[in-house]
Parts: C-alpha cells; structure tokens; sequence
C-alpha cells in the first residue's frame, strides 16, 4: 500500500482540492517526533481563502479516525501533522519488498516508451581515459533506472569514427608502424603513433597535407583507406570492450559518425529548402543571433561537414528509426553551446520532438595532475585507475578478511565499484578530484561502505539459516515499533520516490543518497536492536526487516552499476 498516497487522499477528501495539489505538497519532517507526513497549509490558503492555521485546525478535526492506517493528525502553526499506524505500515511495506524481490520499485509507466540515451562515445584509435567515466557510468546508471520503470531504452555509443584524424593515422602507420606492434600494443600503440604524428608535423607541415589526402580517400572509398580504418577501429573496440565487460555496460548501438555520413546530404537540402540557410564569408551556417548564440556552422567554405551537421542528421535518423519518448545525450557540460544551437536547428527545421532531446550535462572527473591532451599524449587511462582501484581494494580485503572466499572477485566487485560510484554520488554537474583512499573507504558514504551492509545483511539471513526462504519470513509488524525499525522501513520504503525521481531528473545521485541513507538506519537498527536470540515472533520480524534492507540496498546498487557481494 502506498501511505503517502492515502494521507493525500484523506487530506484532499476533507479539505475538498484536488490530490494532485496535495500529494506534490506532502513532505517528510525532519523529525519523526513531529510526524509521518507533513502537510503545509498554505498552499490551500488562496484558494479556501483562509488562513494557514485555521485550515490545519479544521482538517485535523475532520481526519481524526478517517481509517486504520492514520493513527492521528494535529495541527502545528500552517502544517498538518500525520502520523500514521506503524504496525500496518511495516507490514506492508515488508510484505511489498519481500515478496516482490528483486522487482521491487519496478513500474510499467514506461511501457510502450523508448529512451534512447547517448553516453560513452568513445574516439576511434584513443584510448579510454578517466574523462569517460562520467559519461559511461551516468548513462549506463539511467538506462537501467529507466528500465526499471518499464521504459524500453536504446544504449547508444557514439563512436568519433570521422575525421581527418584518421588520415593523420594512416599517415603515421604507414611512415613509422609495424603491424605486429600495433596489433600487440592496441589502441595504446595507435595512440603512440597519434602522438609522434603531431610531432613530426611540427617540423614538417606537408604532413598534414598528406593526412587530408588520406582521409579524403576514406570517404571516396579507397580500399587501402578503408581497411585501415576499419582495422583500427576493431583494435579500439576491442580494447575498450575489456573495460565496459569491468563496468557491467552494454551497448545497443555502436552508429558512429561516420555511420550517419550517407544522410547528411538529404539533411542538408532538407535545412536549405525549409530556408535556414545562409552563406556567410563562404561557410553555411544557420543564424541564431536573434536567440542570442552564435551561428551554428552547417558546412565548412570547403564544403566539409561539422559536428551539428552530424548530429542534427544523427537526431533526425534516431527519431526515425526508435520514435523515442525521449533522447538524452550525456555529454560534459562544456558541449552545453552545442546543444542548444543544434536542438534550435531541429525546432527552426519544424520538429517539434525536438522537446524530447535533452543534453544530460556533467561535471568533470580528474585525478591530481588535472586536464588531459591525447594530442600530447598525457592521459590518465581509465583502465589504468580501474586496475589500481581493484589492486588496492585486494590489498584492504587481506588486511581486513584475509581468509574470505574469492577474494580476487569480490575485490574486483569492491574496486569497480567504488570507481562507479564516483560521478553517481552527487549532483551530476558536479566536478570531482578522484582520491582512490576516499573512494575506498568502508566507513564513509561510498560504494564498499553500502557493500559491506549488503554482506551484513547477508551474513545475518544466513547466519539465521532464512537466507534462500526470505520471502517466507512470518513477522509482525507491531514488533516493529521501536525508532530505529520504523526510520529503516520508512527508508527503504522511500526508494520507490527515490527511483521515479532519479529518471524525472536524470540524476542517479538520488538513488545513491537513499541507499547510503538506507545502510546508515540499517547499522542504527543492528547496534541497538539485537537480531538472533530473541523471542521467535521478535527475531522473524527483524529478520523480515534485515531481508528487506538486503534487497533494498541489492537493488539500489544494480541500477547504479555496482555489484553488491555477499561476503567482504
């Protein structure tokens, strides 16, 4: 039963508005000696023309003894006060977690609805350095929140397969690569050559001459050309595949740009006879300056194409080809010019989905050396903090629980992990300095602090032989009373509102603070409450309410990307 909805009920029957009204205004006190639910009369005084006070007064009155599951209602200044029937409520909640499992929170308001979400986008002969993190990890985070709520979502990696990059590449392999090196060294080796390319074409500018040569044979479809590009592409793929395979991320689409290439000419005669066209000294742009941003380049005076021209072709053929609820593109925040401009060429071009794009913006991720030039070569590899993360998590697990099972494993889960959990913590906006001892921390508001409740709870069920019958736990919610029971399913009932208002606003740290939130009351309740020796009908209850923390905290975790283990 949802208790937040039938308080709004009640408050909206008696006071005769509309639930809509009621329910968006209903809060959480700050302390639950004020109440369950929080009601703030001032949003009805316009409309009953009365004041704050006087409206708590006369709800209270015309609520007391509405049903069983409010226990009472008092006025306090403009609020009314709801505290509602803690057994029934526990109850009901336990039963809901318990018996859903695992699908607990899940939803069927997305059926029927594509979301389509644009995130990783890896460059073609680069390796994946920490700057990608934010963006793999948030959008695979939102694609399994939104499926969760019953949303069909479409992974799109969209590769930086064109440009003339790659003519510069071919340029390097074929004056300084051998081909055994390159196939040993990867995406690394590739890279490498990138790098000396750059060099040498500071002393020699002819370089780049031949690099727009090498290209232009790529788009006219020169074999050599192609095989070449394609055969660095399949080395990138293949190297950051081991990397996604670490993260738990898949991908239904790798269409990059050069996929999109063939329809950028329709797009373009689409842009020229809707009349959003115009030459300026020689370059195609569209002009924004009556939105007050800065023309968007359609084409080069050479005739070569930009990125808005890719992605506007990219927006339209995704439309198209899915008929997507919504496209949310997660990019840094720096790109947020870009989007406005190209998403303004869609609206002026007469698409009025464009609505449905949003640009799903972030905040940077470094370590202590800062920012980072793949032209310079002066990465920090994603690989590189991944591995050090797992090295580092192996070494706390020995000190810790040098005799637990699959160490290796359960170190890889730990590491990976609290790497995740970086970016998903706070507001996505947010930049972030990466320091591998908080990420680790067991006793701080991370990833391996929310694991180990999981492994807890775990030990706890199992310790109590109830671990694989859960769902069959006899408890009762009246022995569920005390503070620290009633806070933890007052937490791990919230989830729910936690996941719905992660997928309205993009924002997987909502979920992450509600799962920390959740391990925080769980650690109160297992200090002060004890589990196992207690009177039968006692311990079941709590063991109920164990089992249904382990779930909570197990499914929180998934929909951000993080295993929970169940030892540490």
């Amino acid at each position: 039963m949802d208790f937040k909805l039938m308080v709004a009920q009640a408050i909206a029957k008696a006071s005769e508005i509309d639930i809509e009204t009621v329910e968006s205004a209903l809060t959480t006190p700050p302390n639950a000696d004020m109440g369950d639910f929080a009601f703030p009369c001032f949003v009805l005084a316009k409309q009953l023309k009365k004041s704050p006070i006087v409206i708590a007064k006369e709800l209270a009155e015309k609520m007391q003894g509405v049903n069983s599951y409010i226990d009472s209602v008092n006025p306090e200044g403009g609020y009314l006060n709801v505290f509602i029937n803690k057994a029934e409520y526990a109850n009901s909640v336990l039963k809901e977690v318990l018996s859903a499992g695992n699908d607990y929170g899940k939803s069927g308001e997305g059926n029927g609805k594509n979301i389509c979400l644009d995130y990783s986008s890896i460059n073609i002969a680069k390796p994946s350095h920490i700057g990608h993190l934010s963006t793999t990890v948030i959008g695979n985070a939102l694609s399994r929140i939104y499926t969760h709520l019953g949303y069909k979502t479409i992974s799109i990696n969209h590769l930086g397969d064109w440009g003339t990059q790659f003519g510069k590449l071919i340029v390097a392999y074929k004056l300084w690569g051998v081909r055994e090196e390159v196939e040993k060294g990867s995406v690394l080796a590739l890279m490498d050559l990138y790098v000396r390319f750059h060099e040498e074409a500071e002393k020699n500018p002819k370089l780049d001459d031949e690099a727009r040569a090498w290209f232009r044979r790529i788009e006219d479809g020169n074999d050599e050309a192609v095989a070449l590009f394609d055969w660095f592409k399949k080395l990138t793929l293949e190297s950051v595949q081991k990397i996604y395979d670490l993260l738990g991320v898949e991908f239904d689409s790798y269409a990059g740009e050069s996929f999109y290439t063939p329809y950028m000419p329709a797009v373009i005669k689409e842009m020229q006879d809707k009349g959003v066209l115009k030459v300026d000294d020689g370059a195609t742009i569209v002009d924004l300056s009556e939105y007050n941003m800065p023309p968007c380049l359609i084409l080069k005076s050479d005739g070569a194409t930009l990125y808005a021209t890719r992605d506007i072709t990219t927006a339209i053929y995704r439309k198209n080809t899915y008929d997507f609820h919504k496209l949310l593109y997660v990019v840094a925040y720096q790109q947020s010019l870009h989007f406005k401009q190209f998403f303004k060429v869609l609206e002026l071009m007469g698409y009025d989905w464009v609505k449905d794009c949003e640009h799903v913006s972030y905040g940077m991720v470094s370590l202590e050396d800062g920012a980072m030039s793949t032209r310079k070569g002066k990465v920090v590899l994603l690989d590189d903090v991944l591995t050090a993360a797992i090295e580092k998590s192996r070494v706390i697990i020995e000190e810790k629980n040098p005799d637990l099972e699959d160490k290796d494993e359960i170190a890889k889960q730990v590491g990976v992990g609290a790497v995740v959990w970086l970016p998903l913590y706070n507001n996505r906006i947010k930049d972030i300095v990466f320091s591998y001892d908080k990420a680790l921390n067991f006793d701080g508001e991370t990833a391996p602090y929310a694991q180990y409740t999981h492994a807890r709870c775990c030990s706890v069920l199992k310790k109590a032989e109830v671990f694989e019958k859960m769902s069959e736990l006899d408890f009762n919610g009246k022995l569920l009373n005390d503070l620290e029971s009633i806070e933890l399913v007052k937490s791990i009932d919230a989830l729910k509102d936690s996941i719905r208002s992660a997928a309205e606003k993009n924002e997987p740290y909502i979920i992450a603070r509600r799962v920390i939130d959740i391990c925080g009351k769980f650690n109160r309740f297992y200090y002060e409450r004890r589990i196992m020796g207690e009177e039968t009908s006692i311990q079941n209850s709590r063991l109920a309410l164990c089992a249904a923390t382990k779930t909570a905290i197990k499914i929180g975790l998934y929909l951000l990307g993080v295993n929970a283990p169940e030892r540490m």
